[in-house]
C-alpha cells in the first residue's frame, strides 16, 4: 500500500478500509513523513498532551508557506500527525489560520475509529500547528 499524497485521496481510500487497513494506511501515512533529525526532537518542539511524544518543526519557505517536520514514538500517532499535516503543509500561514484543521479531519472520524489515547492529543497538535501560523503571519 502506497501512502496517498493529498487528503481528499487519503479519505477516498480511507473510505473502504476495514478497521485493519485504516490503521495500516495510518501507519503507512506515518512512515511517509519526511524524517525529522534527531536535534530537532526537543522540548521545545514536544506537542504536550499527547499519549505518545509527538514532535513538530516548523520551516519558512522562502515564499512564505510554511513546511513542517513532525515525528512520533509510535506509529499510529505518527500517522495521524501525518494526517494532520495533510492539511496544512506548504501553506501560508494566513491559509492555515484560515482552514479548519478539525474540520478537515471529521469524514476520518478518528474518535470512533481509535482510542482515546490515540486521539486526545489531535486538538493540542492543530493548536500548535495555528500558533505558529499566526506567529509566521504576524512577522509578515
Amino acid at each position: 500500500m502506497t501512502a496517498p499524497t493529498t487528503l481528499a485521496e487519503t479519505l477516498e481510500e480511507y473510505e473502504f478500509l476495514d478497521a485493519d487497513d485504516r490503521y495500516r494506511l495510518l501507519i503507512d501515512l506515518g512512515r511517509a513523513l519526511e524524517p525529522m533529525p534527531d536535534p530537532l526532537k526537543t522540548d521545545a518542539t514536544l506537542v504536550r498532551g499527547c499519549s505518545a511524544s509527538v514532535w513538530v518543526y516548523p520551516t519558512r519557505r522562502d515564499d512564505g508557506r510554511l513546511h513542517f517536520l513532525a515525528d512520533s514514538n509510535a506509529a499510529i500517532t505518527k500517522g495521524i500527525i501525518a494526517l494532520v499535516l495533510l492539511t496544512v503543509q506548504d501553506r501560508t500561514p494566513a491559509e492555515i489560520v484560515a482552514t479548519d484543521i478539525a474540520d478537515a479531519l471529521a469524514p476520518f472520524d478518528l474518535k470512533n475509529q481509535l482510542s482515546s489515547n490515540r486521539t486526545q492529543g489531535i486538538p493540542n497538535m492543530i493548536a500548535l500547528i495555528r500558533a505558529t501560523a499566526e506567529r509566521y503571519g504576524a512577522e509578515g
